[in-house]
């Protein structure tokens, strides 16, 4: 098959959108498929095998390190060139609607995939009264094509609930050969520590460092818990309000790690907490399930798919008391509070996040392609 991508991230950026981009795009050419994607500027020009096309960008003003691609003649010239047999589009936004009015426009199957929960992300920004009209413009774009994947089961059911059509899930993935339990290394800890090396419970957050991930409901954890350390991994236009709200906390700013750094910071922690409620997937947690690090996760979108609370991590209410901070810290006292119930759930992290690997959610992708490519019912490509 050939698949042309159009996405409004791609590389150099690191997020849980484009880390399933480019673990898809290795599967996809690993299997025999020819593969284009269409991204903003600043990319590689190719990525595994498959051409990467560059598209001229601004910045978003409330998210500067996300760029919009802006869709000129020449990308329209480069999709005839390539002739797809599939348009699949990632997170329509500019670059993504100038990639559904090519495919409509040349009769190409169009797929839609839905990573990022924009319309919560607004009240976090200070705009949720136009989040209505964001359901509406997704709608509106959404259904345009012959099938819309999620990647988890809430995101299906609430895009469903929302009026957008032909939903359908994307199974999660996670590369279990680099995030696995032996990383974990006493220099990599004394990193994360920081200045606060001591004997203390270490606790992590990988992710980036912006307001809708809600990181300043950790504070009151490590207030609560005095033997408690934080290690924040990641950057993001948040980072100086953070430094002000753990300011005088055992907190460590480590910035962005990648590769075996990163598997092995999430080795190290005695307990990851991701605290945002605001996700479709969570990539995050399952890489630290698959590095062996018990996880606390919000009860809230794509978590409840990956955790079982008490088993292999726990969940706490993000709309509870406080904010939600009192039940945090008591599924973060669970998680620390006995070492042989950890080093289980240790153990059941790792073996659900062996469940889920990159090649079998390409396989399913594919199955899709193929069953569009076929004409076959939604019920049919649904089951």
């Amino acid at each position: 098959m050939k698949i042309a991508f159009f996405t409004e991230t791609f590389l150099p950026k690191v997020d849980g959108i484009v880390t399933r981009l480019t673990k898809t795009v290795k599967h996809l050419i690993d299997a025999g498929d020819e593969v284009v994607v269409f991204c903003p500027e600043g990319c590689p020009s190719n990525y595994m095998g498959a051409k990467v096309i560059g598209v001229s960008a601004m910045p978003l003003p409330l998210y500067p390190e996300l760029k919009l691609g802006l869709p000129g003649p020449a990308v329209s010239d480069a999709l005839e060139e390539f002739n797809p047999d599939i348009v699949h589009v990632v997170n329509p936004a500019v670059l993504g609607l100038g990639g559904i009015w090519l495919a409509k426009t040349n009769n190409i199957p169009l797929i839609a995939s839905y990573h990022t929960h924009l319309p919560k992300y607004l009240e976090h920004y200070g705009m949720g009264m136009l989040e209505p009209l964001l359901w509406e413009l997704l709608k509106a774009a959404h259904n345009q094509a012959v099938l819309n994947l999620c990647t988890s089961t809430a995101m299906v059911k609430e895009l469903s609930d929302k009026g957008i059509q032909h939903t359908a899930l994307w199974q999660r993935g996670v590369d279990t050969e680099n995030f696995r339990p032996e990383r974990r290394n006493e220099e990599m800890r004394r990193r994360l520590l920081g200045e606060f090396n001591d004997k203390g419970a270490l606790l992590i957050y990988v992710g980036r460092l912006s307001a809708e991930k809600q990181i300043e409901r950790i504070k009151p954890v490590l207030d609560a818990l005095p033997h408690a350390r934080l290690a924040l991994v990641g950057d993001g236009p948040h980072r100086q309000q953070l430094e002000k709200t753990f300011e005088n906390t055992a907190t460590t700013f480590v910035g962005y790690l990648a590769g075996e750094e990163l598997a092995s910071a999430y080795a190290c922690g005695d307990a990851f907490l991701f605290p945002s409620s605001t996700e479709t997937l969570g990539l995050v947690l399952l890489e630290a399930m698959a590095a062996g690090c018990p996880v606390v996760g919000a009860n809230r979108g794509g978590i409840p798919d990956i955790i079982t609370n008490g088993v292999n991590g726990c969940l706490y209410e993000p709309d509870g008391t406080n904010d939600g901070s009192d039940s945090l810290i008591k599924a973060t006292q669970m998680l620390l509070g006995n070492d042989l119930e950890r080093q289980t759930m240790r153990k059941a992290a790792r073996e659900e996040a062996e469940r889920w690997g990159w090649a079998g959610a390409t396989d399913q992708l594919r199955t899709y392609y193929r069953q569009v490519l076929k004409k076959k019912s939604i019920e049919d490509i649904a089951a």
